[in-house]
């Protein structure tokens, strides 16, 4: 089977997703809608954007693509999988309906408290005065987000009652424009995060790995969200018997409330979770795999993932058993300075090649570019150093090697990543 495939999105999770895609058999053509420049090395760059949800289906007819993997939330949102399904094209996401989940942060925690999932108590506002006194009578920490897509940059862990005020006045004066025109305003949960993520058709569901990232910008979860610094699976946080819990209060009753409100899920589904003193809550749902916990993710899984999207489309998610690798992967998420704020594109990138030649280390590209012939930085995140190790401890260790060989201007990273999991093995 000489199959064509198209991977739509341009970020770190797409290359990973691609990067696996590749290694299929069943694959002879791999096509990236836009992609970057770590992409355009193992694809045929299309050079249109995710967005352009009509140009891509022409593409689609036009070129007999086999199958569409979609990377982000903006198209799934926008209608993707609706346009390509009426054009009689395989895909593997969420419809428009469905992908309302993630896109209305609103939808979702009504949703929760509907089907009894448990999730932090909140509030939803559309009016400043009113989630201002809220906040007030809540005092801080206090949880504030935007309810529409900020490309994962709409949350506010506000620690003062003043931050708290100061986000919301923001918010409503268009910081994230049409997202933050609503706002849920919700109790902080104390804890430590982690993703769960699985492959989702219907009532039915294949968990992969587990993986913890880690938001915020600076070490020991200091400074703002961002889209993601880091990230390493399996997590240990999530033993045998939490996974239980998280599939049977969260996962399965979130696919058959969906299907209930004739919302039926089909693609990835990722639950963002806090695991704290008050069990096991829901920060957020995705639509999608994680950024960047795909990248350490796709490093351990040693089954195809084309046949496993394929089965799951032809309804034989029950034959879908992906194989997982013993080992341990991390991956450090190499950032522009100033980010997740202002910061400048256009840095030469060197040492890719120097870091890649431990056969255990993977870098994965996000926000690059080729400028007159030479690798450029693109975006705010732009690379995601991955490694894998017999330990957790090995994998860091790998990862870290690995970044000290790459350099471009003003380049930030994370330096703890992988300590969470350490430490609670004992390790640290």
């Amino acid at each position: 089977m000489a199959m064509k495939v198209l991977v739509v999105g341009n970020g770190g999770r797409e290359h990973a997703l691609a990067w696996k895609i590749k290694q299929s058999p069943l694959v002879d053509r791999l096509y990236i809608a836009r992609g970057n420049a770590g992409i355009w090395q193992i694809a045929e760059k299309v050079d249109i954007s995710p967005t352009d949800i009509p140009a891509l289906v022409d593409f689609a007819k036009k070129e007999k693509i086999d199958l569409t993997v979609v990377g982000p939330e903006q198209p799934l949102s926008e209608g993707i999988v609706d346009a390509f399904e009426e054009a009689g094209l395989k895909i593997f996401g969420h419809r428009k309906n469905a992908a309302i989940l993630e896109a209305s942060k609103v939808f979702a925690k009504n949703f929760m408290k509907k089907y009894n999932i448990p999730t932090a108590f909140y509030e939803t506002f559309d009016n400043e005065k009113e989630a201002i006194e809220f906040v007030k009578k809540q005092g801080a920490p206090i949880v504030i987000k935007a309810d529409g897509l900020a490309a994962g940059k709409g949350v506010v862990i506000a620690k003062t009652e003043e931050e708290a005020v100061q986000t919301i006045k923001d918010m409503f004066a268009g910081k994230f424009g049409e997202a933050s025109k609503r706002i849920v305003i919700e109790e902080f949960l104390e804890g430590e995060e982690a993703s769960y993520i699985a492959m989702v058709k219907g009532d039915k569901l294949v968990p992969l790995a587990t993986s913890q990232d880690h938001k915020q910008v600076f070490d020991n979860d200091q400074g703002p969200n961002t889209g993601g610094m880091g990230a390493y699976s399996p997590a240990p946080i999530i033993d045998k018997e939490t996974e239980e819990k998280i599939l049977n209060q969260i996962m399965y009753p979130t696919l058959r409330g969906m299907q209930q409100e004739g919302r039926e899920l089909s693609g990835f589904l990722y639950a963002g979770l806090m695991i704290g003193p008050k069990g096991i809550n829901v920060l957020e749902f995705n639509v999608r795999m994680g950024d960047p916990e795909t990248q350490p993710i796709m490093r351990r899984l040693e089954s195809d993932l084309v046949q496993h999207i394929l089965d799951i489309l032809e309804g034989n998610i029950e034959k879908v058993f992906p194989k997982w690798s013993e080992k341990w992967a991390l991956g450090v998420v190499l950032a522009s300075g100033g980010y997740p704020k202002k910061y400048e594109k256009g840095f030469e990138i060197k040492g890719i090649e120097e870091a890649e030649k431990d056969p255990d280390v993977v870098v994965f590209h996000a926000g690059t570019d080729v400028k007159d012939g030479k690798l450029v930085t693109a975006g705010g995140r732009v690379l995601t150093v991955t490694a894998t190790g017999i330990t957790l401890k090995e994998a860091q260790e790998k990862a870290y090697k690995a970044v000290e060989k790459i350099h471009f201007e003003k380049m930030h990273y994370r330096k703890d990543i992988g300590n969470k999991g350490l430490k609670r093995l004992g390790l640290l």
